[in-house]
């Protein structure tokens, strides 16, 4: 079967073997490719019922009714969480995802692997928290949306607090055109603040000088 660009970013950070619980499955696309091509046992939770629906159809279609079990959920609520897991949480925005970690039983979760829609920064800090360091990180760009897909993993190592911002994994990787395509955004908002922003300004043009050095390091 055909992942999206996107999807098949996220398929291949998940380890082989491993118990996955895909939260905001949608369609269940990418528990179908997994459970086929991954050997992974697949658990498809979300909290709407229409996507639930056509997740169970793609399933049937596949002949995986036995294989992934369905779920209708609020986040990880009422999931139990299997020892050597892999929580996927994509296409929601940061606030919603800590909510959803901040009521599971965040001390089961081996690995977490998170594509969120804004305000990667606090993301990172966030998970952190919890007692998770970042593994890796990718960028994919997917019908011309750029997305970040972190992959989290139980553990401690030091962070940069510069790297809240970029990542630590990424700036040791060529992704010029998504470093270009940030610097650009902030620019714009640079040039929409008012003038009595300074102080979110100048946080802004530090944060492009940090970008261009990184960039100008890969190159």
């Amino acid at each position: 079967m055909k992942l999206t660009k996107r999807l098949e970013c996220i398929a291949s950070l998940i380890e082989e073997n491993t118990n996955v619980i895909d939260v905001g499955c949608d369609h269940a696309l990418l528990d179908i490719y997994l459970t086929l091509n991954n050997k992974n046992k697949c658990i498809a939770s979300d909290i709407n019922e229409n996507s639930l629906q056509s997740a169970i159809k793609n399933i049937k279609k596949y002949n995986l009714s036995d294989k992934i079990e369905v779920v209708i959920s609020d986040g990880l609520s009422g999931i139990d969480i299997l020892n050597n897991n892999t929580i996927v949480i994509s296409g929601m925005g940061t606030s919603t995802i800590l909510n959803i970690i901040k009521n599971s039983d965040v001390n089961k979760i081996n690995n977490l692997i998170i594509q969120s829609n804004n305000d990667l920064s606090k993301l990172r800090k966030e998970i952190i928290k919890y007692g998770f360091y970042i593994d890796d990180e990718l960028v994919v760009k997917d019908k011309n949306i750029y997305y970040v897909i972190i992959k989290f993993k139980k553990g401690f190592k030091k962070i940069n607090k510069k790297d809240y911002y970029y990542g630590p994994i990424l700036k040791t990787k060529n992704y010029s055109d998504f470093i270009e395509y940030l610097i650009d955004k902030n620019n714009k908002i640079i040039n929409s603040l008012p003038k009595k922003k300074i102080i979110y300004k100048i946080k802004f043009l530090k944060i492009n000088k940090y970008l261009k050095k990184i960039n100008k390091k890969n190159y």
